[in-house]
């Protein structure tokens, strides 16, 4: 079984996640000055994550041209906010798998710090067990 009851619920959780991310009054403007596009397509359950360089969340098919593609799944999305995956270790497993310019992936691990620290009490609150 997945993490994720469904792609709703995937939804919610990670839609809420990446709006604190960008609403955080530090790393919201630095991910826009990046002027980049992140596409997430997610399986178990399916669905599409993007995060616009006018600090957007688009949770769907969107008609955006993406900077840097990151394809994984429920699981190894929850694995990696709850902290217990890194980025460099699922890129080398193939967890996560990516099209773009790495380095541009890797200069945003600094921003994620608000949302590590807002992810388990979003999950929790929203059904998952962290």
């Amino acid at each position: 079984m997945t993490v994720f009851e469904n792609t709703e619920q995937l939804y919610l959780i990670l839609g809420k996640l990446f709006e604190t991310l960008l609403a955080d009054p530090e790393t919201g403007p630095k991910f826009v000055e990046s002027k980049i596009n992140i596409k997430f397509t997610i399986d178990n359950p399916s669905g599409m994550i993007w995060l616009t360089d006018h600090g957007k969340v688009i949770c769907g098919p969107a008609d955006i041209k993406p900077t840097i593609e990151m394809t994984l799944s429920g699981d190894t999305c929850h694995l990696f906010w709850l902290q217990k995956i890194s980025l460099p270790i699922a890129l080398a497993k193939r967890k996560i798998k990516t099209k773009g310019p790495i380095p541009k992936v890797l200069k945003l691990l600094p921003m994620l710090k608000p949302a590590y620290a807002a992810y388990p009490d979003i999950a929790r609150v929203n059904g998952l067990e962290v």
